[in-house]
């Protein structure tokens, strides 16, 4: 038995596992390195992140995106210079391949709680047991998709996360649902291979961030307004970033409307040139019902003043986000699910991120009604990372002293001091 089963691979499991081997827990990690980033997300796209708070943590701060990018000669900046999806995903191999080789590229398939801690059951049938399990799962399984569309097939209809490659769309009429990163991103790298692209929002009008002005000194004045945090510029963004803790003692509501609300859809500032005016934006416009025809998918949509439209593609991507429903994890048993207290289908957890099971641990999106928007970036699994990895070293440090070996070895301590034996 182990002290700590991680699953996942993603920044936050890599991240934990570097975390456990410094504070000598014993630990397996299970999960496919860097899979949605790898093979989940477009080619071509590049992530909001600054690169400062794209970094995958280890506690010695060994292994930073900015050496990383200094090592492959990798145009690289804190602020200014987006990070490509390709360099992010080719980090975290990296990161695995130099600080995490006991990763094992195995997918759980099943969680029971017992009397002195959890069974994983793993794809290859062999039973793992550990004290604790910290799910590190990230964006996986949670995929939204909305209701009113879901009844279509997957020939018509598909989500943002099923597409690491577009090449299949070159030449086909899509519609890309949503006004979010991932949306306009989608929209701009399919226009790019040669679809023809439709992008659909509710919103009346897409955001896009501000491009940083690397170059132009920020006044004392700015720097106090709008500081600068790994979420982005000004004072919400650096509480939520830099007070993960004091946002966990807020009232439940104001947690859960903050994580909603903060930081919404909005695209990068390098893709605006590429959606605004090159493609079709039909905006404004909530989806009334969906139906295929004669081989193709036909949205009738109605604008805010009560108007309706059709629109025809041969194809949905649904860049509709991603909402977290532990009743959705199918290798949960379902004793576990029913230990489960949530809210709102998510895990309500303590401030060293413990489930209502004692031992059960979430990161990551899952822990964002807890921690904060924080959470839903990479950015956060530094923090993460040191705030359970502690708490979990006390928990053990502690059992291993009350055990009858380390009883015994505090008995002999204390005989040899009174001896003065070495």
């Amino acid at each position: 038995m182990v002290d700590l089963a991680i699953v996942g691979a993603g920044p936050y499991g890599l991240s934990l596992a570097a975390h456990a081997r410094s504070l000598g827990l014993s630990f397996r990690i299970f999960g496919r390195a860097m899979d949605s980033w790898v093979a989940h997300m477009p080619k071509g796209m590049m992530l909001k992140s600054d690169g400062f708070a794209s970094d995958i943590c280890d506690p010695d701060r060994t292994f930073s995106l900015r050496q990383f990018c200094a090592e492959r000669q990798v145009e690289y900046s804190d602020v200014g210079v987006p990070v490509r999806l390709e360099t992010f995903a080719a980090y975290g191999l990296a990161f695995r391949g130099r600080l995490i080789p006991e990763l094992e590229e195995k997918l759980v398939i099943g969680l029971d709680h017992t009397k002195d801690g959890f069974t994983l059951k793993l794809d290859d049938g062999e039973l793992v047991k550990s004290r604790r399990v910290v799910l590190a799962i990230g964006i996986t399984h949670f995929q939204h998709i909305p209701q009113n569309i879901a009844h279509l097939p997957s020939e018509f209809l598909s989500h943002s996360y099923c597409h690491g490659d577009l090449e299949a769309f070159r030449g086909r009429t899509v519609i890309v649902l949503g006004g979010g990163a991932s949306a306009t991103d989608l929209a701009a790298l399919l226009h790019e291979i040669g679809a023809e692209v439709q992008l659909v929002a509710k919103q009346d009008s897409l955001k896009f961030h501000s491009k940083p002005e690397v170059r132009k000194p920020r006044s004392f004045w700015q720097r106090i307004r709008h500081p600068q945090s790994g979420l982005g510029p000004g004072l919400r963004s650096r509480f939520y970033a830099n007070s993960p803790v004091a946002f966990h003692y807020l009232p439940r509501k104001m947690r859960m409307e903050i994580v909603r609300t903060h930081l919404g859809p909005s695209g990068g500032w390098f893709i605006k040139d590429k959606v605004v005016g090159k493609l079709p934006l039909l905006l404004g416009y909530c989806i009334e019902y969906a139906e295929t025809r004669e081989g193709k998918v036909h949205l009738i949509l109605r604008g805010a003043d009560g108007s309706k439209r059709e629109v025809t593609a041969d194809h949905i991507i649904a860049a509709t986000g991603y909402r977290v429903d532990l009743h959705r994890l199918k290798f949960l048993s379902r004793d576990v699910l029913s230990e489960l207290k949530l809210e709102d289908s998510t895990p309500v957890l303590s401030s060293t991120f413990e489930s209502s099971i004692p031992g059960l641990y979430f990161v990551g999106l899952a822990a964002a009604n807890s921690f904060g928007p924080l959470m839903r970036f990479a950015f956060g699994a530094g923090f993460a990372a040191r705030r359970l990895t502690k708490s979990i070293a006390r928990s053990v440090s502690r059992a291993r002293a009350f055990s009858p070996a380390g009883r015994a070895a505090s008995i002999r301590s204390v005989k040899n001091e009174e001896t003065g034996a070495i």
